[in-house]
């Protein structure tokens, strides 16, 4: 499968309720997607504790918007809605490092034992083309320069152990069975809608009770970050024009500390606090595949998203207690 802009298509979209799938979903039924203008979309998602209905209330009145609640780990219901599905668009993870050090379980049952689930149904029933998201944790760090495709896989927590067991499985079904795959790797992505655990929204909803903001050593770690438009389009571009087989980086090409994402952000050095723990990646940095590197210029992709990311932390229902998560 080369592309699979013709029309009508009929994706079937895993985690569609999370941070980037209900953007994608958004973009795709507002036209946002380019080849995708009429696409129809089986939307999956266990809606647990990051996974949000209201994240698609926006779209919730389109008819070409099917919602389903359930769990990729389910044989069954899987096997029931993948019937007449032309490609499948795998968002649905596990995916907090800190929450896969306490306990990897749920971590290896969703992203591992999910995705093979998928993939076995999504073979059996002939769909044309299927899109592994995974992320750049599973190279592990690198001191300097940035990943390529072909970087060993050194995953470095239980998390990015579960997603490069998933990456290699997709792979594998490529090679065994012939199996139109293709796979990207992001680096961090930010934007409205995150889950007030990950990094921004986490330091937002410190600030908004008081609080200082948590940093690993001394906030020096690297990371490139990736506005969550931009990833969306990065993934309707390899879900059209990707080669089955291979792996796409999807980077922001903004390589900021974290404690330089707290001052791009405008938030008051004194409100910065350091926390003990060790750092447990130096630099986390993908060179993004040309054909999917995001427009923005370097270094404005922080500030162009800033004003809408900020807000969005308000917005999250209970939000004026603690956010979950722990130190970044």
């Amino acid at each position: 499968m080369t592309a699979v802009a013709s029309t009508p298509v009929r994706i079937f979209l895993t985690g569609g309720a999370g941070f980037i799938g209900s953007h994608f979903v958004r973009n795709v039924l507002t036209g946002r997607s380019a080849g995708l203008e009429d696409a129809n979309l089986t939307v999956l998602d266990a809606l647990s504790y990051s996974g949000n209905r209201d994240n698609l209330t926006p779209v919730a009145s389109d008819p070409r918007l099917t919602f389903v609640e359930g769990d990729i780990t389910d044989a069954g219901l899987v096997e029931d809605l993948m019937p007449g599905h032309d490609a499948v668009v795998h968002f649905a993870a596990e995916t907090h490092v800190d929450r896969s050090i306490l306990d990897g379980t749920s971590f290896v049952s969703t992203n591992v034992l999910g995705t093979q689930v998928l993939l076995e149904a999504a073979r059996r029933h002939g769909v044309g083309r299927f899109l592994h998201v995974s992320t750049d944790e599973v190279y592990g760090s690198i001191e300097e320069g940035s990943w390529t495709e072909d970087q060993p896989l050194a995953p470095r927590s239980p998390y990015a152990a579960s997603k490069a067991a998933s990456d290699l499985m997709a792979l594998a079904f490529f090679r065994t069975h012939g199996f139109d795959i293709v796979l990207t790797r992001c680096s961090n992505t930010y934007g409205p809608y995150q889950f007030p655990e990950k990094l921004i929204p986490l330091f937002v909803t410190n600030i908004l009770d008081g609080g200082t903001v948590p940093l690993y050593g001394d906030g020096l770690n690297i990371r490139d970050w990736l506005h969550v438009d931009d990833h969306c389009l990065g993934i309707a571009l390899v879900l059209g024009r990707g080669r089955a087989g291979e792996v796409y980086h999807v980077g922001g090409g903004t390589e900021l500390t974290n404690r330089e994402s707290t001052e791009s952000c405008w938030w008051p050095a004194e409100r910065t606090g350091i926390a003990s723990p060790p750092s447990r990646i130096v630099r986390a940095t993908t060179a993004a595949t040309p054909s999917t590197s995001p427009r923005s210029p370097p270094n404005s992709v922080m500030h162009r998203g800033s004003t809408s990311t900020m807000a969005w932390p308000t917005r999250w229902p209970g939000i004026g207690t603690t956010a979950p998560g722990g130190s970044h």
